[in-house]
């Protein structure tokens, strides 16, 4: 399928797209948290501190952190009143332009999405699970790129770090979300940081090339296992990948086909149900229980 991002040009660039700082409740400085993800081998990082008020909805600006071997992308976790539950929206928003505008005191979550898109983010749902989001919120986010499907924090803050459930749901209600996972660093007591991120397939190293493959889903997401390709067509999925101990390839219900052993890197699974549903997306499951995610892959 042309659109995987496995056999396209370029190369596959490791970043977290949910990092806070001290510019709002983080631990570190925005420089050092630049710098501990550097350090960890990553080639990128989205600082997106709160954009709220207490912070002076200040856009933290990373640009003097880049180097030929790490960039960085401006972005900010967006806040509007309210949810159905009366919470305060939670909104990724990775490219945003350093000038974006406060939200109004009327604007809503999905107006202040749709602004986001409209200066060039990519916009993604914030831990759906962690704050108990409903289907009809998330239907609400006509702009929303994507689900931000594993989130550190929350695994580790109220147990609700997997919402892949919440994105199934919008997928089945015909939503083409992508899906992707993050820390949320914070740099607290809480083991939030290098546990979950992208792999971002593009040409080049550059805050545009990244924000564009993101936007155009060239990328899959792993707390560890690596997916080398992904191939489809109308009866069976071939997988190849780091050693696992598990390859699923599930449909949007129950239905799913698997491959379980030690040391698998290749495995080839018939579908014969591939005609019946709109995707699948495949898992990879290493032998310490680690993950890795494709983006739904859309059979149309």
């Amino acid at each position: 399928m042309d659109h995987l991002p496995f056999r396209r040009p370029g190369r596959f660039y490791r970043g977290n797209l949910h990092t806070h700082s001290t510019v709002s409740d983080g631990e570190l400085s925005p420089e050092d948290v630049v710098a501990a993800y550097r350090a960890q081998g990553y080639d990128f990082l989205a600082l997106t501190d709160h954009f709220l008020p207490q912070y002076h909805f200040q856009i933290t600006d990373t640009r003097a952190f880049r180097s030929a071997q790490f960039t960085t992308l401006p972005g900010a976790e967006l806040h509007a009143p309210q949810t159905s539950a009366g919470r305060l929206w939670h909104i990724v928003a990775v490219g945003l332009p350093l000038d974006f505008a406060p939200p109004a005191p009327d604007e809503t979550g999905p107006a202040l999405a749709a602004r986001a898109a409209a200066a060039g983010a990519f916009v993604g749902i914030a831990h759906p699970a962690w704050y108990t989001l409903t289907l009809e919120d998330g239907l609400s986010l006509d702009a929303a790129h994507a689900v931000e499907v594993f989130n550190a924090t929350a695994a580790w803050d109220n147990d609700r770090g997997d919402s892949w459930y919440f994105n199934d749901m919008l997928l089945a209600k015909g939503k083409r979300l992508l899906a992707y996972a993050a820390d949320d660093a914070h740099f607290y007591i809480r083991p939030d940081t290098f546990v979950a991120w992208v792999q971002v397939r593009a040409e080049e190293l550059s805050p545009e090339a990244i924000l564009a493959s993101l936007k155009g889903g060239a990328f899959y997401s792993s707390q560890g296992p690596q997916i080398d390709d992904v191939d489809v067509d109308d009866r069976r999925v071939a997988v190849r990948c780091s050693p696992a101990r598990a390859v699923f390839v599930s449909g949007p219900d129950e239905r799913s086909q698997r491959q379980l052993g030690q040391g698998i890197t290749s495995c080839e699974l018939a579908v014969p149900w591939i005609h019946e549903v709109p995707y699948i997306r495949v898992t990879v499951v290493d032998d310490a229980g680690r993950k890795a995610w494709s983006n739904p892959i859309w059979l149309d």
